[in-house]
């Protein structure tokens, strides 16, 4: 008798932040997770996960939203590997100063929102550059910087995990919006990781805000044109303008129902801020750009290839 051939798990597991349904969600691809979310939604997703235990958590960058559970889970699993990019590898490691960053932004909701932060073991932490086939050649890595200095993208059997480099879109909609929080938007740097992503020919894209999509190609160009025009409208208009502007073209362009969500998972006045900042440092001589902090760490952890290394960066995130 033939056996039987069970298809892969893949599924969005929705994290429920404060309440609302599809605005961060956490990949589950058979025992891995991508980006776990907040720490203040940790129950949720355990709950979700039941008697399951992943093995490794691929991180597309640091953001609260994104990462902030690693931690948590670590200290739950403690043979749990953690990819990440080697820019954002030290704040993951010790995330004081992300930690410190997002106090100055969220003030007292910072707990509410995002819960404890834990640090995540160095010998947990395994380095990303771009470039790395992961676990068995499951997994291919894109290094693909523009809303975070330290964003990578994943692909698995025709499926692009893209974090925000491909932007928010809550599935079923097709608006698709940039999510560009300070601190280190760069528009070029995004483009060039559109790009990136359209040479993996993915059959779909999964987005951490929210689902899936299978018209690529649409939702790229979508979301590298509205990143151009609202860097434009940034660089020229005030926060209020930009705010109300962002917020008719949510109203016009999603569901009553939904339009919540988008505004919960892309604040416009962040995007307002993450613009204005990119902006201010096109502006001044490399000298007098804003301080970075380093990502530089006293112990190093293990490199994460599994296959060849590419290429990447090293140096700085905020």
């Amino acid at each position: 008798m033939a056996a039987v051939v069970r298809p892969p798990e893949f599924r969005v597991i929705d994290l429920l932040h404060l309440g609302r349904e599809r605005v961060i969600g956490c990949w589950k691809v058979e025992d891995v997770l991508i980006d776990p979310g907040p720490a203040s939604c940790l129950a949720t997703l355990l709950d979700a996960l039941g008697d399951a235990r992943p093995r490794a958590l691929l991180l597309t960058h640091i953001h609260l939203d994104h990462a902030g559970a690693s931690g948590s889970l670590v200290e739950r699993w403690p043979d749990l590997e953690v990819y990440v990019h080697e820019r954002g590898a030290p704040h993951l490691m010790d995330p004081t100063k992300l930690l410190e960053s997002a106090r100055r932004l969220y003030g007292e909701d910072m707990e509410r929102l995002w819960g404890e932060v834990l640090p995540v073991p160095v010998e947990n932490v395994r380095i990303l550059r771009g470039g790395e086939q992961l676990l068995n050649g499951a997994f291919d890595v894109a290094y693909t910087p523009g809303h975070a200095s330290h964003h990578v993208a994943y692909m698995h059997d025709g499926t692009a995990f893209v974090g925000d480099a491909a932007g928010v879109r809550i599935s079923p909609q097709t608006l698709t919006i940039p999510p560009a929080p300070p601190p280190d938007i760069d528009v070029e740097a995004w483009h060039d990781s559109i790009e990136r992503l359209r040479g993996w020919r993915p059959e779909r894209v999964a987005m951490t805000h929210f689902g899936s999509a299978e018209d690529v190609e649409a939702q790229l160009a979508e979301v590298s044109e509205r990143l151009d025009n609202w860097a434009a409208l940034a660089r020229t208009e005030d926060m209020d303008t930009f705010a109300a502007t962002v917020i008719e073209e949510i109203e016009r362009g999603a569901g009553a129902e939904l339009r919540p969500a988008y505004r919960q998972a892309a604040p416009p006045e962040q995007t307002y801020a993450g613009l204005r900042r990119y902006w201010d440092k096109q502006s001044q001589p490399d000298d007098q750009a804003p301080a970075e902090a380093s990502t530089h760490a006293g112990r190093s952890p293990r490199p994460g290839g599994f296959g060849s290394a590419g290429g990447g960066g090293s140096g700085e995130v905020s």
